[in-house]
């Protein structure tokens, strides 16, 4: 037999109170449904909870035992709501994000949190099919990725459009270009990501786009190392133009030939209703990033 929490609910009101009726009126709720709460609890388990001595319900020892441990339930019952309640709240709240870039994400994270303070935030970072994974199974409250697909499923707001670009080394023959075409891109080593990368799922197009498929000379899996195998002289590595903050020892290249765009997009599923990403949905309207 399941007991519900209101059972346990009545059961200690009539316990403090004495009586059905000022434990109902303590309720709220009408004084036949206390009696059958009680009722129920004793007929289904054979045991007498309160014992009637001058018009007043006085709990037994059982029924006391009960009532101090239905007391510990309810709280635990109310912290929980608690929990539920303030979790996507602007007062004492959290907000859980997902990036793929670093950029402009954080950006849109820290303007978030100048403008809410109090939001308590966490930031999961990761490779575009692991955000996305997050995002729809909740495991974050909102994503901001690059090719986001358009349907049903998210709720959007598109923060600026990105592109992919080549680095390269200061010293590389190339760093005195602004731009290069695919048959430059094939003359040297080159250096991919793992699949699931956004960067990689927008450089493959490109190739496509040429009919060729280049055989990569390292294929990595996160943005900080295609940086570092770049600076060390490793090959021409590719990322979103505003991916990262770090381009002071490496030179953008943009891609010729082909677009290479995205719109960089702030995602969150339709369902989700909370207060939180309503103000994190209207700060990024307001928030012009180039």
């Amino acid at each position: 037999m399941t007991i519900p929490l209101r059972t346990l609910e009545a059961l200690r009101s009539v316990a403090e109170s004495g009586s059905y009726a000022a434990a109902a009126r303590q309720l709220n709720v009408t004084q036949p449904g206390i009696s059958q709460h009680v009722r129920k609890l004793e007929e289904g388990y054979g045991v007498v909870l309160f014992v009637r001595e001058k018009g007043k319900l006085h709990p037994t020892p059982l029924c006391e035992r009960l009532c101090d441990a239905a007391e510990r339930v309810i709280s635990e019952y109310e912290t929980l709501e608690q929990m539920l309640r303030r979790h996507g709240s602007l007062t004492k709240g959290e907000l859980s994000v997902g990036l793929g870039n670093a950029m402009p994400g954080m950006s849109v994270i820290a303007a978030f949190n100048k403008a809410y303070p109090q939001v308590a935030l966490q930031v999961t970072t990761g490779s575009h099919d692991k955000i996305m994974r997050q995002v729809i199974n909740h495991t974050v409250d909102v994503g901001i990725l690059p090719e986001v697909p358009k349907d049903g499923r998210f709720r959007r707001q598109v923060l600026l459009t990105n592109n992919v670009v080549a680095i390269v080394p200061l010293s590389h023959p190339l760093a005195s270009a602004e731009a290069v075409t695919c048959e430059d891109l094939l003359r040297h080593r080159l250096i991919f990501r793992t699949t699931g990368s956004s960067t990689q799922k927008v450089l493959d197009r490109y190739f496509r786009r040429h009919d060729v498929s280049p055989a990569p000379f390292l294929t990595l899996d996160n943005r900080d190392g295609v940086y570092e195998a770049v600076v060390n002289g490793m090959g021409i590595g590719f990322v979103w133009r505003t991916g990262t903050g770090r381009n002071e020892d490496v030179k953008q290249l943009r891609l010729l030939g082909a677009d290479t765009s995205s719109a960089e997009v702030v995602f969150a599923p339709v369902e989700r209703k909370m207060e939180t990403l309503n103000a994190l949905f209207g700060l990024v309207v307001g928030i012009e990033l180039r």
